[in-house]
């Protein structure tokens, strides 16, 4: 009888003990440098189709921070602020200007995420605004600043756009590792003369360590 209570008392705790490491933890809460690898290119609007074969991506960087808010098991909220550089390519005979055409833009960019979790994968959506602080054409080898701002000049300051992406978070020793992938579909015209949308891919990891307290759960005890 003493050893079957014994191995009874012993298979009991190895049950709680499994119930406890089932109990799902809020979402981390951290705040990181991030650094981006983008693709950008240029949606021209009802010229696009007839451009099609002339577009070129432009690659760049994205540099800046990164903050989610674990709120509950499942849900996140993120957002970053970063400078970024984007822009398109346009190969020569094209027809709009018949010139080999590269535009870069600089811009600080400000995305508010939605992240819903699942396992370690994770999707998130939601709007980005920016701000055009500098740029440059180059034509036909001739490299020019552009102007931002009012009617007229080459650029809108101010851009409006919607990313979608997701991701996948794994362990490393004391740290988290994120990959994370994500698509800007612009949604503002920002030239001032014709149809231009920003559109870019964005591939990052970054490193973090969790927060050891989150002022932002939910399930708080």
């Amino acid at each position: 009888m003493i050893f079957l209570r014994t191995n009874t008392f012993s298979q009991s705790n190895d049950l709680v003990s499994e119930n406890t490491k089932k109990v799902r933890t809020t979402q981390s809460t951290y705040l990181n440098p991030v650094l981006k690898f983008v693709r950008t290119s240029m949606n021209y609007g009802s010229s696009n189709a007839s451009l099609a074969d002339y577009k070129q991506q432009s690659r760049g960087i994205q540099a800046g921070l990164t903050f989610q808010a674990g709120l509950t098991p499942d849900f996140s909220l993120a957002s970053e602020l970063y400078l970024i550089m984007k822009g398109g390519k346009l190969k020569g005979n094209n027809p709009i200007n018949g010139k080999e055409t590269s535009d870069k833009l600089y811009s600080l960019e400000l995305p508010i995420l939605a992240r819903l979790h699942v396992g370690k994968f994770y999707a998130n959506a939601g709007p980005s605004v920016s701000y055009n602080l500098y740029g440059n054409r180059k034509m036909d080898g001739v490299k020019r600043d552009l102007s931002f701002g009012n009617l007229g000049q080459d650029f809108k300051s101010f851009e409006g756009a919607l990313q979608v992406g997701g991701g996948y978070t794994f362990k490393a020793k004391k740290r988290m590792v994120t990959l994370d992938l994500r698509y800007n579909h612009g949604l503002t015209n920002i030239s001032n003369v014709r149809e231009i949308y920003n559109r870019n891919v964005m591939v990052s990891m970054h490193v973090y360590q969790p927060w050891k307290t989150n002022p932002f759960a939910f399930n708080k005890k």
